[in-house]
């Protein structure tokens, strides 16, 4: 489950509302951009590869905008067509992996259960033992004395069955006081046996078989102790390197899950009137957000006389974004041309060309949530992985954190609250719970104000009187310089592309 409403999402951001087609007036799935253009060009002799390309150096050179980053990249084929075939080939390949990944994970999500219930049971056996030496506290160590004593009798002597154990020998040779003299004598090890056994005011015959006894226990208790801590230790190690191991595979199957997805059609733009499965066509869209921080008054005047730009005001912006996104929708025929021997044939497609290029302002934190929103699909691949894991260490609470922390190195303190336990312990859960959290930001980063404009600055409302001048300066500054960069885009297009422009 998304921990975000996508609906109320929707709702609360500031959508952009255009005329996409004639008279009709309708809300879009972006965010409201300070400026819009859009460019149809339909010809069975284009190529979207030259028309993407020449896009995306215009805006990184005649822009200078740095940063570029893909947001989407879908490709949707008619089910009759070659391309349909040979994309079904690629994603079984894909699948046949991811699967085996899968199979290996769940197995050793199942196996961690073990692990962790049998470091519950040496944990609890080994609190008998911690208890016993606990002089602090003389009341509970004998209390857990006695417990040991009585573990020692049933699981290594077997109990009264045994004809040669402390209730045996009481029943079956009359040693009617051994069991009341073993479990309240309390020799502190092995070595002092004979120096508390010989003060006790007991025949010889009881002494003898009293001293048999307790050495026997003490001798077990300590090898016991020590074959527990080391059973503990290697069962810790263990744990650990499964966990690490889960996390591997994890890491290793999302780039087959993010190939799966790529390769899998797009249902919806496979119902869209303009895919005919009898007809040799395709629909490919893209996405790509490109941002700069952008320099106040101009850069000839920064590059002519540094001093004199900064005197006039001039300075490049630290919070706002200038930032370009262009939307490519393509509906094409793909063409196999001829490639030399040696390399692959590849389609070149043909067709219509729909491009939107819109233009923001946005803060670093804006941008990124962007991204985030776009990257949902590719986060919902892991959710199921995800989910299983989660819930595994639901199930087991805090004893997960806590056995990992130690295996780390790293034991943990007692908390004083539930919370900075959990909190501590966060750094070995973040590939796994990371796809659960964090869209709560996307609402609020695009809430309030205008798409384009209402981001508010590092501080938000507790910026001072200057800080909130300079905000504003930055903003306008910023869109100063991506309406003008946009409209170059949209220009340069239509005149390189021989269609009507401007000078």
């Amino acid at each position: 489950m998304r921990e975000y409403d996508e609906y109320a999402l929707a709702e609360m951001a500031d959508h952009e509302i255009a005329e996409e087609t004639q008279f009709n007036v309708l809300k879009t799935k972006f965010p409201k951009p300070v400026k819009r253009y859009r460019v149809w060009w339909e010809n069975f002799n284009l190529s979207i590869e030259e028309a993407y390309f020449w896009t995306l150096e215009q805006v990184r050179n005649r822009c200078a905008m740095p940063y570029v980053v893909k947001t989407e990249d879908v490709f949707s084929a008619a089910e009759n067509s070659a391309f349909f075939g040979v994309s079904q080939q690629r994603i079984g390949l894909q699948q046949d992996k991811v699967s085996q990944f899968l199979a290996t994970i769940g197995k050793m999500i199942k196996e961690i259960f073990q692990l962790v219930r049998e470091l519950r049971i040496i944990d609890e056996r080994m609190e008998y033992y911690k208890e016993s030496y606990n002089a602090i506290d003389p009341r509970k160590a004998t209390a857990a004395e006695i417990t040991l004593k009585g573990v020692y009798i049933d699981m290594v002597e077997q109990g009264a069955k045994n004809p040669a154990s402390v209730y045996g020998m009481a029943r079956e040779l009359q040693f009617a006081t051994l069991p009341d003299l073993f479990f309240s004598t309390e020799p502190r090890n092995s070595q002092e046996v004979n120096a508390v056994v010989d003060g006790l005011l007991f025949n010889d015959m009881v002494k003898r078989v009293l001293k048999r006894k307790l050495y026997g226990y003490l001798k077990w208790k300590e090898h016991t102790y020590d074959e527990l801590k080391n059973r503990r230790s290697f069962t810790l190690k263990y744990l650990n390197q499964h966990w690490e191991i889960i996390r591997m595979y994890m890491n290793w199957v999302r780039p087959y899950l993010r190939h799966v997805k790529r390769l899998t059609m797009d249902e919806e733009r496979m119902k869209t009137p303009d895919l005919i499965s009898a007809f040799e066509g395709s629909m490919v869209e893209i996405e790509f957000l490109a941002y700069q921080l952008p320099v106040g008054l101009s850069t000839e005047a920064y590059l002519s006389n540094k001093q004199a730009w900064q005197s006039a005001g001039g300075r490049q912006n630290k919070q706002m974004y200038a930032c370009i996104l262009a939307h490519f929708l393509f509906r094409t025929r793909p063409g196999m041309s001829y490639q030399q021997e040696g390399y692959n044939r590849g389609p070149i497609h043909v067709g219509k060309m729909q491009l939107d290029i819109r233009s923001y302002v946005w803060t670093k934190e804006q941008i990124d949530n962007y991204i985030k929103l776009k990257d949902d699909e590719d986060l919902e691949l892991m959710e199921t992985i995800s989910g299983s894991v989660k819930a595994a260490m639901e199930a087991l609470g805090d004893e997960l954190i806590r056995y990992l922390n130690e295996a780390k190195g790293n034991v943990e303190k007692k908390m004083s609250s539930h919370d900075n336990h959990t909190d501590h312990g966060s750094s070995f859960l973040d590939p796994i719970t990371a796809p659960f959290r964090g869209f709560a930001d996307l609402i609020n980063s695009f809430r309030g104000g205008h798409g384009s404009h209402g981001a508010h600055g590092h501080g938000g409302g507790h910026d001072s009187g200057d800080e909130a001048h300079i905000s504003e300066k930055e903003k306008k500054i910023a869109a100063d310089r991506v309406k003008w960069c946009a409209f170059e885009v949209y220009k340069n297009f239509k005149r390189e592309h021989k269609m009507l422009h401007w000078n």
